[in-house]
């Protein structure tokens, strides 16, 4: 079932900047949505809203009439006490309208925005209960741009603890952080957000409201509903992936021509990505679409390295390699296989794979240097079947999803995979590609052994399983299997990590095998 979302927004504008506003509405990706239109037409002096209404369904122009001046120019925009208030109760009229009518969403916007036209999807793809769409402003001409989401109070950038004094130098360094975080794609907890904010129905049936709080002196209904907001048990979070462009004077339209030849291409570049990658490699360097291969080794060179290799070099875009201080030809089989791609590659002078944990943080780090859009974490004896050639480059180019969960087969031989009470992995998914979030605050599970791949709080991105299945080729052959079980006998004799009946299974002489069946998706 769709998730239906109200788009709405009080309106009095001019022309020529609503115009621009409207088109942007015109444009919004409304995949897996159904989206209304509310517009509450503040004594507006043209028929621009009944025009966009014109031929759709779902548009609703609440008329009202007041004799209030708003001014503004090409220095700011003045807003007196008795303008706020009015915007208030509007905003809260619409909220009253999406909480009655059980709306899963309320998408308030302000008027004089030009939004990508992800902009709504994507919010509801993040599944927080208030997010806004940062966008950058110079509030006055001599000003650097500076965005419409704050920490605290009336328009603190930095955080600081209560009672903690700070000199300016500080001040500047903590804001500095804050500014340069929000520059980069992601969601990020704020204190103080507005302008652009989408609220999910638990959020308005809590009694989020833009009324004044009596006892505070901030300015601005947006301070006194994000205050109240918090005190209901609400978080507040700002996400920088499709920045809107906000026409704050009109001498800004000049400008917005060119973001929106940026933001129409990215848009058809987008709905074309199956083409484009079924035309090579060249289809997969678009920035935001690059698979970034992250694989930990050791001794491998042979064993399957090889043939892992040569498969991933056909599909990504930049590796990665942690070298455990091998004692064979596993670099120089890398630097061969992988000559044609960026590579990195960092040896260790002494093995590690006694603390595990320590390598997997180690591996993710090097693979964050680089700058990466997408992390494909491959063991050296992990390989897709034959069609993740095609399948995982258009995976990359789905902008709402952040984490691809996969399922992974203990090969025994190369035509069966084991599958028992104790060899059931296959029959769950877990992460193996996932998309670098600046900023955000990733945990690892901090044990020496089984600590996983990857941090252990991806499941707050938002993520997506896919029938691509992965061999897992390291039970092959009796020698392997002799040599992992004296490895975890070694490393976990008391079973503390790992499961004791597991690890005496390896070596059962007649397992339940299952045949596989290359490019099954069921």
């Amino acid at each position: 079932m769709k998730k239906r979302v109200l788009v709405a927004s009080p309106v009095r504008q001019r022309t020529n900047i609503l115009q621009e506003f409207l088109e942007s509405l015109e444009l919004l990706d409304n995949t897996g949505l159904e989206l209304h239109f509310t517009f509450i037409d503040d004594n507006n002096q043209h028929d621009l809203l009944t025009g966009f209404a014109r031929g759709k369904q779902h548009v609703r122009i609440i008329p009202v009439m007041s004799d209030d001046t708003y001014l503004c120019d090409e220095t700011t925009h003045c807003w007196q006490e008795r303008l706020v208030w009015k915007v208030a109760e509007f905003k809260n009229r619409l909220i009253a309208i999406a909480r009655a009518e059980d709306f899963d969403y309320l998408f308030l916007v302000d008027s004089d925005l030009y939004l990508h036209p992800k902009t709504i999807t994507h919010l509801v793809s993040l599944d927080k209960d208030i997010v806004s769409a940062v966008y950058w402003t110079k509030w006055t001409p001599d000003m650097v741009p500076l965005p419409q989401v704050w920490i605290s109070d009336q328009y603190c950038l930095y955080h600081a603890f209560r009672g903690e004094v700070l000199d300016e130098e500080e001040k500047g360094r903590r804001t500095g952080h804050f500014l340069q975080m929000l520059a980069k794609p992601g969601t990020y907890k704020v204190g103080g957000l507005g302008a652009c904010t989408l609220i999910s129905r638990k959020a308005l049936s809590l009694g989020v409201s833009f009324s004044e709080i009596y006892n505070l002196s901030f300015a601005g209904e947006d301070r006194h509903f994000c205050i109240r907001a918090a005190a209901l048990g609400l978080e507040l979070y700002a996400d920088t992936h499709y920045p809107p462009f906000h026409i704050y004077r009109e001498s800004d339209l000049a400008t917005l021509q060119l973001h929106k030849k940026k933001v129409l291409g990215e848009s058809v570049a987008l709905k074309e990505k199956d083409i484009s990658l079924n035309q090579g490699q060249p289809g997969r360097e678009k920035k935001g679409k690059r698979i970034t291969l992250a694989m930990l080794v050791k001794d491998e060179a042979d064993r399957y390295l090889s043939r892992v290799l040569r498969q991933a070099a056909r599909y990504i875009d930049n590796a990665v390699i942690l070298d455990d201080a091998s004692q064979d030809d596993t670099v120089a089989i890398c630097k061969n296989l992988l000559a044609d791609i960026p590579l990195t590659i960092v040896s260790n002078p002494e093995a590690g794979f006694h603390n595990e944990i320590a390598l997997r943080k180690q591996l993710w780090e090097l693979a964050v240097a680089t700058n990466p859009d997408w992390i494909l974490i491959l063991d050296a004896d992990e390989i897709f079947e034959e069609r993740a050639i095609e399948v995982l480059p258009a995976l990359a180019c789905d902008p709402n999803v952040f984490c691809y969960y996969f399922r992974l087969y203990d090969m025994w031989d190369e035509h069966f995979y084991r599958e028992d009470p104790y060899w059931c992995a296959h029959q769950s998914y877990r992460p193996f590609m996932v998309r670098y979030v600046p900023g955000f605050p990733y945990q690892w599970r901090e044990t020496p052994l089984h600590c996983g791949r990857f941090p252990i709080n991806l499941g707050e991105l938002n993520g997506r399983t896919s029938d691509l299945r992965i061999k897992h080729l390291g039970w092959m052959k009796p020698e392997d299997r002799l040599q992992k079980y004296y490895r975890y006998k070694q490393l976990d004799p008391e079973s503390k990590f790992g499961i004791k009946e597991q690890y005496e299974s390896i070596l059962d002489p007649r397992p339940h095998l299952v045949s596989w069946v290359e490019d099954d998706a069921s």
